[in-house]
């Protein structure tokens, strides 16, 4: 019989290809706008191979730490995040400038997270684009889940909105856990009901609020229009957008990733983050295997 943290980081580990080959589809659709569109609605993939971006490194750390320690042991993840960093990868300004200083000065991770933006921290989408895999593997205790999501946003982004959106896509990826298989779906209502009850107040929660109040026949680009698409690369720009799609396609992953592609805006983040809650309910096999073919190889799979 399976340990349960053999089940938990199994859970881990699903959420990460999908959030990886989310993060490298996406990746492939920063081009120009109208060539961007023409490409959505022929649905034509990127040249293979799609190649995954900081998103997916970060998230990597994630599922390292919780290998190792069963939670988020906020030392190692800072190590982790700092040297893993790889320049070519699209990390935001902000961790151009933090991760090589954590990198020099162990430990540090604290003072120079708080000191971000004039000592308010980070309230960018980096903190969400990442866990999903850790909401996967706290599914069954969600308490914990809210409480480690905190842990593992502040060792770089220590705003309360950065920790909020890290929250509300973790709960996100362990409740739609909670369906994975089964049957009957909750509605998208009752599945963003559930992620506002715990995401903390702030403007990520005013966000999934008004993705609560959208007409059921609202279209993508309405709902990006309203809520936004992460073109402002800030987790309340991010996170009620990929919440409201998610929610929306809880059991079809590849409609999932198409339609959050089509809202444009920061496209690798939004189709990482919903490809990493989606594929939790909808499962791997939803995944298409030329998407997973084309997408680069993800480090220490064979952990699975």
């Amino acid at each position: 019989m399976l340990s349960e943290n053999r089940i938990r980081l199994a859970r881990a580990y699903e959420s990460l290809q999908g959030l990886s080959c989310g993060d490298a589809f996406g990746q492939g659709f920063f081009k120009p706008e109208e060539i961007a569109l023409s490409m959505i609605r022929q649905r034509a993939l990127p040249v293979s191979p799609w190649r995954f971006t900081d998103d997916t490194m970060m998230a990597l750390s994630i599922v390292s730490a919780l290998e190792e320690h069963g939670e988020i042991h906020q030392d190692h993840l800072a190590l982790s995040f700092s040297m893993s960093y790889d320049r070519s990868r699209g990390y935001g300004p902000a961790m151009h400038d933090l991760l090589p200083r954590l990198r020099r000065k162990a430990g540090c991770w604290r003072e120079e997270s708080r000191s971000l933006f004039g000592g308010e921290g980070s309230f960018g989408n980096g903190s969400a684009m990442r866990v999903a895999p850790l909401g996967a593997y706290f599914a069954d205790d969600l308490e914990a889940l809210v409480e480690q999501a905190e842990l593992s946003a502040v060792t770089t982004h220590c705003h309360p909105e950065g920790i909020a959106g890290a929250i509300a896509v973790a709960l996100a990826a362990g409740i739609a856990a909670h369906y994975g298989g089964s049957s009957p779906l909750p509605n998208h209502s009752e599945f963003l009901e559930r992620v506002y009850q715990r995401t903390p107040v702030g403007q990520v929660r005013d966000g999934i609020q008004r993705a609560l109040e959208l007409p059921t026949h609202t279209s993508v680009e309405g709902a990006a229009a309203i809520l936004g698409n992460g073109s402002n690369v800030t987790a309340q720009d991010t996170v009620p957008f990929v919440l409201w799609v998610a929610a929306h396609h809880l059991h079809d992953y590849e409609q999932a990733l198409w339609a959050t592609v089509s809202g444009l805006g920061d496209r690798d983040t939004t189709c990482a983050i919903v490809g990493g809650i989606v594929v939790m309910c909808a499962g791997l096999e939803s995944i298409p295997s030329q998407w997973l073919e084309s997408r680069e190889p993800v480090p220490r799979q064979s952990s699975q």
